[in-house]
């Protein structure tokens, strides 16, 4: 049963707030309002006389803004106006409850503080898409409203009640304590007189969300303890293939995917169902699950003593029921997971309420239907967010969440920002992944905010990862953060075997430049040969990533940014990879006009052609954003790679973590140095993070595994490191650089770009801020630049880039504050600085 919220009506709008938050109301005539502008400020709004006692912070209001009307949130409330300023009164209100806790508004201030952003901004980031959604509402009796009613039968009125709401009080009593809400017509009574009554506390006003008709799906499943029985008669060829999908490699599947697999057709299903080989039932699909998502059960490990051992002191601080960070640090295959989930499950049956959050949308679907699996059923339910679902079920999954019908979250970085009470746990997997950082405003840290938001609720941030960012394992060194450590595989089984494959010494004995060695060519064909499965990783999605004139040596370049267009060879066209424009295939240079054009540089498309050339009678397919657009399309490709119908996956770096494929005994990793290259002080932790990783798919079933690295710099020590499998070593090396260079996490960094489609503004504003910044450069902050961003043009703006160094962070944010102020005085637009606090990207 969904959780009932008391709610109370606005009559001008008719929304209605929490009646929690009624006690202690005042009357407030103006209120704070932060809107999606790029101004760090928020504006005072007049409140109607008819909102004043219901109107609360987090809710959301229309306003109007210069010529127009905006969606804000409601920060405050306040008693007075600015002064000498013309105040304009709220248009109406939006939600039905604030879709924002008071916990979610502090943490909102903190990001827009920390990360330099405008309050708007961070709401905007925060919310689910403002959707009508259908509710039910109904009038219902306290127990003071029925004392109150019984009171008043005798005819003497109490509570400076009149005789209408006297009479209505007895009328709600008779109805059994409860009636619809209906219009003022049908009611009989005022709406003043409705909220006078429950800021009484005489009635609650009672609101749900009504669920959504659901899909259903038929599934199929082998009916084993018959099948198996000595009766049992022999299996026809399509019957012994059914058996094989549904019994070994699959599991239950919805009707229509088993068709499609077993390539059979309706009728047989509904024979072997009446010969009672097959069960089949009927299953509400998720809005979060398609029909290719049913039917798993995940495996009920039993945990190994190291597992035991890390979620004992994970319980050990549920006990103290204090803030903490604990970091689980655990070799692929570690069983990591595992240990998430039971401590999700101690969590719930403490009362409380847990986040887990995942670094790619991909990764919510394994994760969530191991919570599904794990939660669905026992507890009050599994919502998961991301920004893949459209915009009602993102809504309906938010207030979900918010009525407190769903008590775990699964979801990507907007996910920390579900509005879950009473939390207890929140964990990051992949805890270094890049993508918890946004790229575009506000820029936060997904990770850091999910630590930032446990401190405020007092739960437990627990980080994981085979190879955990620099920072956070500094943090276990000095203390910040526990140390959990996995040092070996579930089951005993050993980590892949690694080796290097040197691309210097291959050419110096072929001759010939190709993306699949001989070492590799060789041990695809093992797989084959033992009917066991590769991986080919190569970190460049399309066909070539250069076209280049052989004659006069020029590129051809994007138009709107400074980087060469990318090759696709399928979609017969070049591509930006940056801002999406495209270009017909030149068949001479645009330059020179010679005919010697020449495509450059291998990416997944190439690497994807070059295999069914050399493996004509393997079943290949390929997983990067050009094949995988959507999730079915994404579940599809690895439910097939996982189920055996595929020998061969090429992909990029998505392949690299998460899954769990038994049957891969051989990866592959192409041009493994190729970041090694990128200007940029984390290439070696990035590269060392990606081989690793990868490494980890390879070995996870009974099988051995083996991995392959192709490198044209097999000395770099991230590379050396990465073949032993061997974090520490690594963080040891790595961190002396950082200390000698003054790079996180000795130092907080800051990149601060001035852009503008004309060169000239760009250049004269990154002059002026300049002015400002350099009389700052000294021992608290070191000041580097105004130079030309590595990325000199994007998206058909010209960029300059200062980047900022501080042993502390307040330093930084207060200079940033202070430099923006500056900005505005000398008119710079807001939108021509872009700040990013702790980047990680410096292109």
């Amino acid at each position: 049963m969904p959780t009932t919220l008391t709610l109370n009506r606005s009559p001008h709008s008719n929304a209605f707030l929490p009646a929690d938050t009624l006690h202690g109301a005042m009357n407030s005539y103006f209120c704070n309002v932060a809107l999606p502008v790029p101004l760090r400020t928020t504006f005072t709004y007049a409140v109607p006389e008819e909102l004043r006692y219901t109107l609360r912070a987090g809710t959301r209001v229309l306003v109007p803004f210069r010529k127009k009307s905006l969606v804000g949130v409601v920060v405050e409330l306040a008693d007075a106006a600015p002064k000498d300023t013309k105040i304009r009164e709220i248009t109406r209100v939006l939600d039905i409850v604030p879709p924002l806790t008071s916990k979610l508004i502090e943490l909102a201030t903190w990001i827009a503080g920390y990360y330099v952003a405008p309050l708007g901004e961070v709401f905007r980031a925060m919310l689910p898409p403002l959707v009508e959604l259908r509710s039910q509402r109904q009038i219902v009796l306290t127990e003071c409203g029925r004392e109150a009613a019984e009171s008043l039968s005798g005819g003497e009125l109490s509570h400076g009640l009149t005789g209408i709401e006297a009479a209505f009080l007895a009328k709600l009593k008779e109805k059994k304590g409860a009636m619809p809400l209906r219009p003022q017509a049908k009611l009989g009574l005022e709406v003043s007189s409705l909220q006078k009554l429950q800021r009484l506390r005489l009635i609650e006003i009672h609101e749900s969300i009504q669920p959504q008709k659901r899909k259903t799906q038929r599934v199929i499943a082998w009916k084993a303890a018959l099948a198996h029985s000595d009766a049992a008669k022999p299996l026809a060829e399509k019957e012994e293939k059914i058996r094989m999908l549904l019994e070994t490699e699959r599991g239950p599947l919805p009707l229509a995917q088993l068709l499609r697999l077993a390539k059979i057709t309706r009728s047989l299903i509904e024979r072997m169902l009446r010969d009672g080989l097959l069960e089949s039932w009927e299953e509400p699909q998720d809005p979060a699950e398609d029909a290719f998502d049913a039917g798993y059960t995940p495996p009920a490990h039993e945990l190994n003593a190291e597992q035991d051992s890390a979620l004992k002191e994970i319980r050990a601080r549920f006990e103290l029921g204090e803030f903490g960070v604990q970091l689980l640090h655990g070799v692929t295959g570690s069983g990591k997971t595992e240990v998430y989930l039971r401590a999700v499950q101690d969590t719930l049956a403490r009362g409380k309420t847990a986040i887990i959050l995942v670094p790619e949308i991909a990764l919510t679907l394994w994760i969530g239907r191991q919570c599904r699996s794990w939660f669905g059923a026992r507890f009050e339910g599994v919502a998961v967010l991301h920004s893949a679902l459209s915009d009602v079920e993102r809504a309906r999954e938010w207030w979900r969440v918010r009525n407190g019908e769903a008590r775990v979250v699964v979801g990507t970085r907007s996910a920390i920002f579900a509005p879950l009470e009473n939390l207890g746990l929140i964990i990051v997997d992949e805890e270094q992944e890049n993508s918890y950082k946004q790229e575009e405003t506000p820029r936060y840290h997904g990770r850091d905010v999910a630590i930032v938001r446990a401190k405020m609720e007092n739960a437990l941030g627990l980080l994981g990862s085979a190879t955990p960012s620099m920072e956070s394992y500094h943090h276990t060194r000095n203390g910040k953060y526990e140390l959990l450590t996995l040092a070996s595989r579930v089951a005993d089984r050993a980590l892949a075997n690694v080796e290097i494959v040197n691309l210097r010494e291959e050419f110096q004995q072929t001759h010939q430049t190709s993306p699949i060695s001989a070492k590799l060519h060789a041990g695809i064909q093992d797989c084959l040969s033992n009917g066991t499965q590769a991986l080919v990783l190569i970190n460049r999605r399309g066909y070539s990533w250069s076209v280049l004139c052989r004659s006069c040596g020029a590129s051809v370049q994007c138009v709107n940014c400074s980087i060469s267009m990318t090759h696709h060879k399928q979609r017969n066209r070049l591509e930006c990879h940056y801002c999406g424009s495209i270009q017909a295939i030149p068949k001479l240079c645009p330059k020179c006009q010679s005919k010697y054009v020449y495509f450059f540089g291998e990416g997944s498309e190439h690497l994807e052609e070059r295999l069914r050339k050399e493996f004509p009678g393997a079943r290949i397919a390929r997983l990067d954003r050009d094949t995988a657009r959507t999730k079915r399309q994404y579940q599809e490709t690895l439910g097939a790679f996982a189920g055996g119908a595929l020998d061969i996956l090429v992909g990029t770096q998505m392949l690299a973590k998460g899954h769990d494929f038994q049957r891969v005994t051989l990866v592959g990793v192409v041009s493994a140095d190729s970041s090694l290259s990128l200007p940029d002080f984390r290439a070696a932790e990035r590269t060392f993070q990606l081989l690793t990783q990868v490494a980890g798919r390879a070995g996870r079933g009974e099988l051995p595994g083996r991995v392959l690295i192709q490198t044209f710099y097999p000395e770099h020590y991230a590379i050396q490191d990465a073949v032993k499998q061997d974090y520490l070593s690594f963080f040891e090396r790595e961190l002396h650089f950082r200390r000698m260079m003054a790079y996180p996490p000795f130092a907080s960094l800051a990149n601060v770009i001035v852009r503008d489609t004309s060169l000239e503004k760009a250049i004269r504003w990154s002059r002026l801020l300049s002015e400002y910044l350099s009389p700052h450069d000294g021992e608290k902050v070191r000041i580097l630049g105004p130079a030309t961003a590595p990325l000199a043009r994007l998206k058909k703006e010209h960029r300059f880039q200062f980047l900022l160094k501080s042993p502390k962070r307040a330093v930084l944010t207060k200079l940033l504050s202070g430099a923006l102020a500056y900005c505005h005085s000398k008119e710079i637009p807001q939108p021509a600085i872009l700040v990013d606090m702790d980047p990680l990207n410096l292109l």
